[in-house]
């Protein structure tokens, strides 16, 4: 179950101590983005209650998760907004959700069973979870490292929800459960970053027009890593590697964390940077 302590709301931050000039223009851009992302949950809810309509305790769980994670993107959106005035945040929500959608119509899991659906749940908030871990220890603004704290510790916190409820289904084979963390993890390259950052970055009038995916996500995922340091890498793959089922810190550990990490360092260089984007 989510914990039933108060969750912190955007009163709760001290927008007071803002510094603008500390925020750089890749900074907010990426901000920007994963305001969007975060705040378009409302339709993951959806397919969770219908993937999971014979297990009404997840479904309510499910549903309190879509408000925490829409919460999240209002927090990095209003930030945004004061950081950029001419940012409007429900305007390029509006227009993100217009281009972006997933299968709602959809009553069975993408990954092929409950089980997957919840393991695939769990990779993704490991990922948010450093994402933000990263963005907090990278962003000198002091109330983006508060939100980003706040943030952090709810996906933390997801993660570990998701992966109790994983365990009150049919295990899967080890195989099973390794195809599907590595297709979840593939999937960071499909449309939902690309037009995140397009509805997010480009102008009102080419929103829907001038997009290339490959542009967009690519300078997206340019900014992402290079705020990653070796400690975040390390902390999403413990948890992955955790809802894999295999040991934290054996052998599959220490390597995947090597081999990420270089791709980290090799990527920074080869993401193209958008031609429509406003940092170009």
């Amino acid at each position: 179950m989510m914990s039933k302590t108060k969750h912190w709301t955007l009163d709760d931050i001290d927008w007071s101590v803002l510094k603008p000039d500390l925020v750089t223009a890749e900074l907010l851009s990426a901000v920007k983005t994963a305001a969007l992302v975060e705040a378009n949950s409302a339709d993951y809810v959806v397919y969770l209650n219908n993937v999971f309509k014979d297990d009404p305790e997840f479904c309510a769980v499910a549903d309190r998760w879509g408000d925490e994670e829409i919460q999240h993107g209002e927090a990095l959106g209003h930030w945004a907004e004061l950081v950029d005035p001419s940012f409007n945040f429900k305007e390029r929500l509006a227009h993100f959700r217009r281009l972006y959608q997933i299968p709602l119509e959809a009553e069975v899991s993408v990954r092929g069973s409950q089980a997957g659906e919840l393991l695939a749940r769990c990779v993704v908030e490991s990922g948010t979870c450093s994402y933000y871990a990263a963005l907090r220890d990278f962003s000198e603004d002091p109330v983006l490292r508060q939100i980003c704290t706040f943030i952090s510790r709810d996906e933390s916190r997801h993660y570990r929800l998701f992966k109790l409820h994983a365990e009150r289904y049919q295990k899967l084979n080890l195989m099973k459960r390794i195809k599907i963390a590595i297709g979840r993890v593939a999937e960071t390259s499909d449309d939902e970053l690309g037009y995140a950052w397009h509805a997010a970055t480009a102008r009102l009038e080419d929103i829907g027009v001038n997009y290339n995916r490959e542009e967009c996500a690519g300078t997206y995922n340019r900014i992402a890593t290079s705020m990653y340091k070796r400690v975040h890498i390390d902390s999403a793959v413990h948890m992955v590697i955790t809802a894999i089922g295999l040991k934290a810190r054996g052998i599959a550990s220490k390597v995947l964390s090597n081999v990420i990490w270089r791709v980290f360092q090799a990527k920074k260089k080869s993401y193209p940077v958008s031609a429509s984007s406003p940092l170009s």
